[in-house]
Protein backbone atom coordinates (compact mmCIF):
# COMPACT_ATOMS: atom_id res chain seq x y z
CA UNK A 1 0.00 0.00 0.00
CA UNK A 2 1.29 3.34 -1.00
CA UNK A 3 1.45 6.13 1.90
CA UNK A 4 2.91 9.56 2.85
CA UNK A 5 5.43 9.69 4.92
CA UNK A 6 5.48 11.74 7.74
CA UNK A 7 8.84 13.56 7.46
CA UNK A 8 6.81 15.85 4.94
CA UNK A 9 4.35 17.07 7.78
CA UNK A 10 7.58 18.06 9.42
CA UNK A 11 8.52 20.34 6.53
CA UNK A 12 5.19 21.75 6.58
CA UNK A 13 5.23 22.46 10.26
CA UNK A 14 8.80 23.82 10.20
CA UNK A 15 7.70 25.97 7.03
CA UNK A 16 4.89 27.61 9.12
CA UNK A 17 6.83 27.80 12.30
CA UNK A 18 9.69 29.97 10.09
CA UNK A 19 6.76 31.91 8.98
CA UNK A 20 5.94 32.99 12.48
CA UNK A 21 9.51 34.02 13.24
CA UNK A 22 10.11 35.77 10.09
CA UNK A 23 6.97 37.83 11.48
CA UNK A 24 8.13 38.38 14.89
CA UNK A 25 -6.10 13.29 26.15
CA UNK A 26 -8.46 11.41 23.55
CA UNK A 27 -11.63 9.39 24.56
CA UNK A 28 -13.69 6.64 23.06
CA UNK A 29 -17.44 7.53 21.66
CA UNK A 30 -20.12 5.92 23.54
CA UNK A 31 -22.01 2.58 22.54
CA UNK A 32 -25.05 4.35 22.06
CA UNK A 33 -23.82 6.07 19.25
CA UNK A 34 -23.11 2.84 17.39
CA UNK A 35 -26.75 1.75 17.97
CA UNK A 36 -28.80 0.94 15.44
CA UNK A 37 -31.04 4.12 14.65
CA UNK A 38 -34.31 3.90 13.14
CA UNK A 39 -34.48 6.68 9.64
CA UNK A 40 -35.03 10.60 11.00
CA UNK A 41 -38.19 12.03 10.18
CA UNK A 42 -38.65 13.84 6.84
CA UNK A 43 -37.67 17.16 8.06
CA UNK A 44 -34.26 16.35 9.47
CA UNK A 45 -33.65 14.60 5.92
CA UNK A 46 -33.92 17.88 4.12
CA UNK A 47 -32.45 20.27 6.26
CA UNK A 48 -28.91 21.70 5.90
CA UNK A 49 -25.88 19.74 6.94
CA UNK A 50 -23.43 21.61 8.65
CA UNK A 51 -19.99 21.08 8.29
CA UNK A 52 -17.38 23.90 9.56
CA UNK A 53 -14.31 25.01 8.81
CA UNK A 54 -11.56 26.13 11.01
CA UNK A 55 -8.41 27.99 9.65
CA UNK A 56 -5.78 30.93 11.11
CA UNK A 57 -7.18 33.29 8.52
CA UNK A 58 -5.70 36.11 10.40
CA UNK A 59 -2.43 35.10 12.34
CA UNK A 60 0.96 36.61 13.20
CA UNK A 61 2.13 34.35 10.40
CA UNK A 62 0.36 36.53 7.63
CA UNK A 63 -2.99 36.82 6.21
CA UNK A 64 -2.73 34.14 3.33
CA UNK A 65 -0.63 31.78 5.08
CA UNK A 66 -3.31 29.17 5.77
CA UNK A 67 -6.18 30.23 3.90
CA UNK A 68 -5.57 27.67 0.83
CA UNK A 69 -7.02 24.56 2.40
CA UNK A 70 -10.33 26.32 3.71
CA UNK A 71 -10.83 28.45 -0.19
CA UNK A 72 -10.63 24.62 -1.69
CA UNK A 73 -13.31 23.28 0.59
CA UNK A 74 -15.71 25.75 0.15
CA UNK A 75 -15.24 25.64 -3.14
CA UNK A 76 -16.06 22.60 -3.35
CA UNK A 77 -18.99 22.69 -1.27
CA UNK A 78 -20.10 25.54 -3.47
CA UNK A 79 -20.23 23.23 -6.66
CA UNK A 80 -21.48 20.28 -4.72
CA UNK A 81 -24.59 22.27 -3.10
CA UNK A 82 -25.31 24.22 -7.06
CA UNK A 83 -25.79 20.47 -8.20
CA UNK A 84 -28.33 20.34 -5.62
CA UNK A 85 -26.09 18.88 -2.33
CA UNK A 86 -25.66 16.19 -0.16
CA UNK A 87 -28.70 14.09 -1.82
CA UNK A 88 -30.78 17.00 -2.06
CA UNK A 89 -29.59 18.79 1.44
CA UNK A 90 -27.49 21.96 1.09
CA UNK A 91 -24.02 21.62 2.75
CA UNK A 92 -24.14 24.67 5.19
CA UNK A 93 -20.63 25.75 6.02
CA UNK A 94 -19.62 27.40 9.10
CA UNK A 95 -15.72 28.83 8.94
CA UNK A 96 -13.99 30.09 11.86
CA UNK A 97 -10.92 32.37 12.33
CA UNK A 98 -8.77 31.30 15.14
CA UNK A 99 -6.19 34.00 15.07
CA UNK A 100 -3.66 31.85 15.14
CA UNK A 101 -3.63 31.40 18.70
CA UNK A 102 -4.32 29.03 21.38
CA UNK A 103 -7.14 30.42 22.66
CA UNK A 104 -8.96 31.44 19.94
CA UNK A 105 -8.54 27.94 18.52
CA UNK A 106 -10.55 26.56 21.67
CA UNK A 107 -12.87 29.13 21.02
CA UNK A 108 -13.39 27.93 17.99
CA UNK A 109 -13.52 24.54 18.42
CA UNK A 110 -16.50 25.48 21.04
CA UNK A 111 -18.13 27.45 18.41
CA UNK A 112 -18.44 25.32 15.74
CA UNK A 113 -18.73 21.73 17.41
CA UNK A 114 -21.37 23.45 20.74
CA UNK A 115 -22.98 26.36 18.93
CA UNK A 116 -23.01 25.27 15.30
CA UNK A 117 -23.16 21.54 16.05
CA UNK A 118 -20.99 20.64 13.17
CA UNK A 119 -21.36 17.06 11.44
CA UNK A 120 -17.68 17.27 10.79
CA UNK A 121 -14.84 19.52 10.85
CA UNK A 122 -12.77 19.36 7.00
CA UNK A 123 -9.90 20.75 6.12
CA UNK A 124 -8.49 22.18 9.44
CA UNK A 125 -5.50 24.62 9.20
CA UNK A 126 -4.57 25.95 12.31
CA UNK A 127 -1.10 27.46 13.72
CA UNK A 128 -1.61 25.97 17.49
CA UNK A 129 -4.44 23.16 17.59
CA UNK A 130 -5.29 23.77 21.07
CA UNK A 131 -8.46 22.71 20.89
CA UNK A 132 -7.59 19.31 19.38
CA UNK A 133 -8.04 16.98 22.07
CA UNK A 134 -12.02 18.36 22.57
CA UNK A 135 -12.42 17.83 19.07
CA UNK A 136 -11.53 13.92 19.69
CA UNK A 137 -12.99 14.10 23.01
CA UNK A 138 -16.67 14.81 21.45
CA UNK A 139 -15.87 12.49 18.74
CA UNK A 140 -16.27 14.95 15.67
CA UNK A 141 -14.47 13.46 12.71
CA UNK A 142 -11.94 15.99 11.84
CA UNK A 143 -11.04 15.06 8.09
CA UNK A 144 -8.14 16.38 5.66
CA UNK A 145 -6.25 19.00 7.77
CA UNK A 146 -3.03 20.14 7.52
CA UNK A 147 -0.75 18.23 10.08
CA UNK A 148 0.90 21.36 11.51
CA UNK A 149 1.72 19.96 14.49
CA UNK A 150 1.55 16.91 15.81
CA UNK A 151 -2.22 16.53 16.43
CA UNK A 152 -3.11 14.45 13.70
CA UNK A 153 -0.51 11.20 15.14
CA UNK A 154 -1.84 12.10 18.59
CA UNK A 155 -6.11 11.88 18.75
CA UNK A 156 -8.51 9.66 17.28
CA UNK A 157 -11.66 10.81 15.16
CA UNK A 158 -9.00 13.10 13.52
CA UNK A 159 -7.91 12.16 10.04
CA UNK A 160 -5.27 14.54 8.20
CA UNK A 161 -4.33 14.45 4.48
CA UNK A 162 -1.71 12.44 4.65
CA UNK A 163 -2.72 9.40 6.89
CA UNK A 164 -1.05 8.14 9.95
CA UNK A 165 0.05 4.80 11.25
CA UNK A 166 0.16 5.98 14.64
CA UNK A 167 -1.85 4.05 17.98
CA UNK A 168 -3.24 8.07 18.57
CA UNK A 169 -4.28 7.46 22.02
CA UNK A 170 -3.17 10.86 23.39
CA UNK A 171 0.30 11.03 23.18
CA UNK A 172 2.31 11.44 19.27
CA UNK A 173 2.93 9.06 17.68
CA UNK A 174 5.02 6.36 19.37
CA UNK A 175 6.26 7.29 22.71
CA UNK A 176 6.34 10.80 21.41
CA UNK A 177 8.17 10.49 18.52
CA UNK A 178 6.84 10.82 14.96
CA UNK A 179 8.59 9.10 12.31
CA UNK A 180 9.13 9.84 8.60
CA UNK A 181 11.47 9.04 5.23
CA UNK A 182 14.01 9.76 3.33
CA UNK A 183 12.10 9.61 0.16
CA UNK A 184 12.52 13.31 -1.24
CA UNK A 185 16.37 12.59 -1.18
CA UNK A 186 16.36 9.28 -2.53
CA UNK A 187 14.00 10.66 -5.35
CA UNK A 188 17.04 13.28 -6.38
CA UNK A 189 19.50 10.59 -5.71
CA UNK A 190 18.38 7.97 -8.27
CA UNK A 191 16.61 9.98 -10.66
CA UNK A 192 18.71 13.16 -11.03
CA UNK A 193 22.62 11.58 -9.63
CA UNK A 194 22.55 14.45 -6.74
CA UNK A 195 25.46 13.61 -4.36
CA UNK A 196 26.04 16.96 -2.64
CA UNK A 197 23.17 18.54 -0.51
CA UNK A 198 23.51 21.90 0.65
CA UNK A 199 20.96 22.90 4.10
CA UNK A 200 20.22 26.58 4.87
CA UNK A 201 18.78 27.67 7.79
CA UNK A 202 18.83 30.64 10.49
CA UNK A 203 20.64 31.03 13.57
CA UNK A 204 17.06 30.18 15.35
CA UNK A 205 15.88 27.06 17.31
CA UNK A 206 13.13 26.17 15.10
CA UNK A 207 15.19 27.02 12.26
CA UNK A 208 17.74 25.44 12.95
CA UNK A 209 16.72 22.14 14.72
CA UNK A 210 14.36 21.51 11.00
CA UNK A 211 17.94 21.82 9.25
CA UNK A 212 19.55 19.14 11.61
CA UNK A 213 16.77 16.36 10.55
CA UNK A 214 16.88 17.39 6.78
CA UNK A 215 21.12 16.93 7.13
CA UNK A 216 20.35 13.38 9.08
CA UNK A 217 18.15 12.44 6.40
CA UNK A 218 20.47 13.37 3.81
CA UNK A 219 23.13 11.27 5.26
CA UNK A 220 21.05 8.68 5.57
CA UNK A 221 21.04 8.71 1.87
CA UNK A 222 24.90 9.05 1.30
CA UNK A 223 24.71 12.43 0.92
CA UNK A 224 27.83 14.64 1.46
CA UNK A 225 26.13 17.44 3.42
CA UNK A 226 26.84 21.26 3.34
CA UNK A 227 25.25 22.85 6.15
CA UNK A 228 25.21 27.36 5.94
CA UNK A 229 23.68 28.73 8.73
CA UNK A 230 22.86 33.06 8.90
CA UNK A 231 22.24 35.59 11.31
CA UNK A 232 18.00 35.56 11.75
CA UNK A 233 18.84 39.86 12.10
CA UNK A 234 21.46 40.52 9.58
CA UNK A 235 21.59 37.23 7.27
CA UNK A 236 24.22 37.26 4.87
CA UNK A 237 22.48 35.19 1.74
CA UNK A 238 25.17 36.30 -0.69
CA UNK A 239 27.81 34.26 1.58
CA UNK A 240 25.77 31.35 2.05
CA UNK A 241 25.41 30.90 -1.54
CA UNK A 242 28.96 31.88 -2.53
CA UNK A 243 30.08 28.80 -0.23
CA UNK A 244 27.57 26.00 -1.15
CA UNK A 245 29.01 26.84 -4.81
CA UNK A 246 32.66 26.22 -3.83
CA UNK A 247 31.45 23.19 -2.09
CA UNK A 248 29.39 22.20 -5.16
CA UNK A 249 25.94 21.81 -4.23
CA UNK A 250 23.61 19.92 -6.14
CA UNK A 251 20.70 20.52 -4.21
CA UNK A 252 19.33 23.13 -2.13
CA UNK A 253 17.37 22.31 1.25
CA UNK A 254 16.69 25.44 3.02
CA UNK A 255 14.75 25.81 7.03
CA UNK A 256 14.15 29.61 6.60
CA UNK A 257 11.21 31.54 5.40
CA UNK A 258 9.88 32.48 2.44
CA UNK A 259 11.23 35.86 2.17
CA UNK A 260 14.45 34.87 3.26
CA UNK A 261 14.19 32.12 0.09
CA UNK A 262 13.65 34.93 -2.10
CA UNK A 263 16.49 36.52 -1.01
CA UNK A 264 18.49 33.07 -1.07
CA UNK A 265 18.04 32.80 -4.39
CA UNK A 266 18.54 36.23 -5.72
CA UNK A 267 22.31 35.80 -4.10
CA UNK A 268 22.60 32.09 -5.87
CA UNK A 269 21.68 34.07 -9.75
CA UNK A 270 24.26 36.83 -8.36
CA UNK A 271 27.43 34.53 -7.38
CA UNK A 272 26.36 32.31 -10.16
CA UNK A 273 25.32 29.38 -8.46
CA UNK A 274 23.77 26.06 -10.24
CA UNK A 275 22.07 23.58 -8.84
CA UNK A 276 19.99 20.86 -9.94
CA UNK A 277 17.27 21.70 -7.93
CA UNK A 278 16.35 24.30 -4.85
CA UNK A 279 13.53 22.31 -3.34
CA UNK A 280 10.57 23.63 -1.40
CA UNK A 281 7.70 21.95 0.34
CA UNK A 282 3.77 21.94 -0.97
CA UNK A 283 2.90 24.98 1.35
CA UNK A 284 5.22 27.10 -1.61
CA UNK A 285 3.40 24.75 -4.72
CA UNK A 286 1.73 28.07 -5.45
CA UNK A 287 1.42 30.18 -8.66
CA UNK A 288 2.72 33.16 -7.07
CA UNK A 289 6.58 31.87 -7.82
CA UNK A 290 7.29 34.66 -10.70
CA UNK A 291 6.17 37.39 -8.11
CA UNK A 292 7.69 35.72 -5.63
CA UNK A 293 10.78 34.94 -7.08
CA UNK A 294 11.14 37.90 -9.34
CA UNK A 295 14.75 38.93 -9.02
CA UNK A 296 15.93 35.63 -9.54
CA UNK A 297 14.87 34.22 -12.52
CA UNK A 298 17.70 31.17 -12.99
CA UNK A 299 16.98 30.29 -9.30
CA UNK A 300 13.30 30.45 -10.13
CA UNK A 301 13.52 27.75 -13.31
CA UNK A 302 15.32 25.33 -10.70
CA UNK A 303 12.57 25.28 -8.29
CA UNK A 304 11.34 21.63 -7.29
CA UNK A 305 8.28 21.02 -5.06
CA UNK A 306 7.30 17.57 -3.47
CA UNK A 307 4.31 16.19 -1.94
CA UNK A 308 1.48 13.55 -2.07
CA UNK A 309 -1.24 15.10 -4.05
CA UNK A 310 -1.38 15.53 -7.57
CA UNK A 311 -0.17 19.05 -9.51
CA UNK A 312 -2.63 21.33 -9.17
CA UNK A 313 -1.44 22.42 -12.66
CA UNK A 314 -2.06 19.34 -14.38
CA UNK A 315 -5.17 20.21 -16.09
CA UNK A 316 -5.01 16.95 -18.44
CA UNK A 317 -6.38 14.72 -15.40
CA UNK A 318 -9.95 15.45 -15.20
CA UNK A 319 -10.51 15.91 -11.80
CA UNK A 320 -7.64 18.74 -11.70
CA UNK A 321 -9.97 20.00 -14.40
CA UNK A 322 -12.59 20.32 -12.47
CA UNK A 323 -10.90 21.45 -9.23
CA UNK A 324 -9.52 24.54 -11.64
CA UNK A 325 -12.99 25.14 -13.23
CA UNK A 326 -14.58 25.42 -9.91
CA UNK A 327 -10.86 27.92 -8.37
CA UNK A 328 -11.12 30.27 -11.59
CA UNK A 329 -11.99 33.34 -9.48
CA UNK A 330 -9.30 32.76 -7.31
CA UNK A 331 -6.46 34.90 -7.28
CA UNK A 332 -4.01 32.42 -7.51
CA UNK A 333 -3.77 28.42 -7.10
CA UNK A 334 -1.63 26.32 -5.19
CA UNK A 335 -1.90 22.72 -3.37
CA UNK A 336 -3.19 23.45 -0.36
CA UNK A 337 -6.44 24.85 -2.13
CA UNK A 338 -6.19 21.36 -4.13
CA UNK A 339 -6.00 19.93 -0.57
CA UNK A 340 -8.97 21.59 0.69
CA UNK A 341 -11.15 20.45 -2.20
CA UNK A 342 -10.04 16.54 -2.00
CA UNK A 343 -10.80 17.07 2.08
CA UNK A 344 -14.22 18.50 1.25
CA UNK A 345 -14.74 15.47 -1.25
CA UNK A 346 -13.77 12.63 1.38
CA UNK A 347 -15.90 14.34 3.88
CA UNK A 348 -19.02 13.80 1.07
CA UNK A 349 -18.11 10.54 0.25
CA UNK A 350 -18.07 9.31 4.05
CA UNK A 351 -21.86 11.50 4.14
CA UNK A 352 -23.63 9.57 1.30
CA UNK A 353 -22.26 6.15 2.86
CA UNK A 354 -24.75 7.39 5.54
CA UNK A 355 -27.67 7.11 3.59
CA UNK A 356 -30.18 8.78 5.84
CA UNK A 357 -28.38 8.70 8.91
CA UNK A 358 -26.12 11.03 8.80
CA UNK A 359 -24.45 11.52 12.06
CA UNK A 360 -20.96 12.53 13.67
CA UNK A 361 -20.53 8.71 14.55
CA UNK A 362 -21.68 7.00 10.81
CA UNK A 363 -19.07 9.48 9.00
CA UNK A 364 -16.27 8.49 11.24
CA UNK A 365 -16.98 5.18 10.67
CA UNK A 366 -16.04 5.53 7.01
CA UNK A 367 -13.00 7.40 8.24
CA UNK A 368 -11.49 4.44 10.47
CA UNK A 369 -12.71 1.55 7.65
CA UNK A 370 -8.67 1.01 6.88
CA UNK A 371 -9.82 1.83 3.00
CA UNK A 372 -7.09 4.00 1.52
CA UNK A 373 -9.05 6.74 -0.24
CA UNK A 374 -7.44 9.02 -3.29
CA UNK A 375 -10.49 11.67 -3.66
CA UNK A 376 -10.95 10.49 -7.29
CA UNK A 377 -6.80 10.32 -8.01
CA UNK A 378 -6.42 13.57 -6.31
CA UNK A 379 -4.34 12.11 -3.19
CA UNK A 380 -1.70 9.45 -3.05
CA UNK A 381 -3.65 6.59 -1.45
CA UNK A 382 -4.22 7.87 2.43
CA UNK A 383 -4.88 5.42 5.03
CA UNK A 384 -4.92 5.03 8.66
CA UNK A 385 -3.61 2.09 10.91
CA UNK A 386 -2.89 2.19 14.09
CA UNK A 387 0.83 0.02 14.39
CA UNK A 388 2.11 -0.45 17.46
CA UNK A 389 5.65 -0.25 17.00
CA UNK A 390 6.76 2.45 14.46
CA UNK A 391 7.66 0.98 10.98
CA UNK A 392 11.50 0.51 10.30
CA UNK A 393 10.74 1.34 6.66
CA UNK A 394 7.95 2.24 4.39
CA UNK A 395 7.49 2.10 0.83
CA UNK A 396 6.60 5.94 0.08
CA UNK A 397 5.43 7.23 -3.12
CA UNK A 398 6.06 11.39 -3.93
CA UNK A 399 4.19 13.45 -6.00
CA UNK A 400 6.99 15.64 -7.60
CA UNK A 401 6.57 19.51 -10.03
CA UNK A 402 9.26 21.44 -11.30
CA UNK A 403 8.53 25.14 -12.12
CA UNK A 404 9.16 26.94 -16.05
CA UNK A 405 8.68 29.96 -16.83
CA UNK A 406 6.94 29.13 -19.83
CA UNK A 407 4.43 26.29 -18.35
CA UNK A 408 4.18 27.07 -14.69
CA UNK A 409 4.37 23.56 -12.47
CA UNK A 410 5.23 20.62 -14.63
CA UNK A 411 4.59 17.19 -12.76
CA UNK A 412 7.71 14.90 -12.64
CA UNK A 413 6.39 11.03 -13.74
CA UNK A 414 3.70 9.56 -12.30
CA UNK A 415 3.16 9.56 -8.45
CA UNK A 416 1.45 6.73 -8.15
CA UNK A 417 4.98 5.15 -9.47
CA UNK A 418 7.31 7.17 -8.26
CA UNK A 419 7.76 4.98 -4.84
CA UNK A 420 10.80 3.97 -2.76
CA UNK A 421 11.02 2.01 0.06
CA UNK A 422 12.91 4.23 2.48
CA UNK A 423 14.07 4.10 6.05
CA UNK A 424 11.79 6.01 8.59
CA UNK A 425 13.54 8.64 10.99
CA UNK A 426 12.20 9.53 14.33
CA UNK A 427 11.56 13.11 15.22
CA UNK A 428 10.66 14.78 18.20
CA UNK A 429 7.49 17.29 17.14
Amino acid sequence: MRRRARLRAAETAAAVLLLLVGAGCGSRLPESDFAHRSAPPASQRTEPVRVGILTSATSPVGGSAFTGPRDGARAYFDRLNARGGLDGRKVDVRTCDDGGSGVGNNECVHRLIDEDKVVALVATTALTYAGASRVSAAGVPDIGGQPIGAAYDTYPHLYGIYGSLAPRTGTPGWGGKVYGGTEVYRYFKREHGARTAAVVSYNQSASAAYASLVARGLKAEGYKVVTEQVDFALPNFRAAAADLKDQGADLVFDAIDTHGNAQLCRAMDEVGADVIAKVTNVQNWTSSVPEDYKDSPRCRNVLWATGSSRNAEDTADPAVREFRAATRGLKKHSQWQLEGWAAAMWFTDAARSCATDLTRACVDRFMSRGTPYTADGLLIPVGYERLAEPPRTRRTCLSVARWKDAEGWVAQGDMNATCFVVPQLPYQP
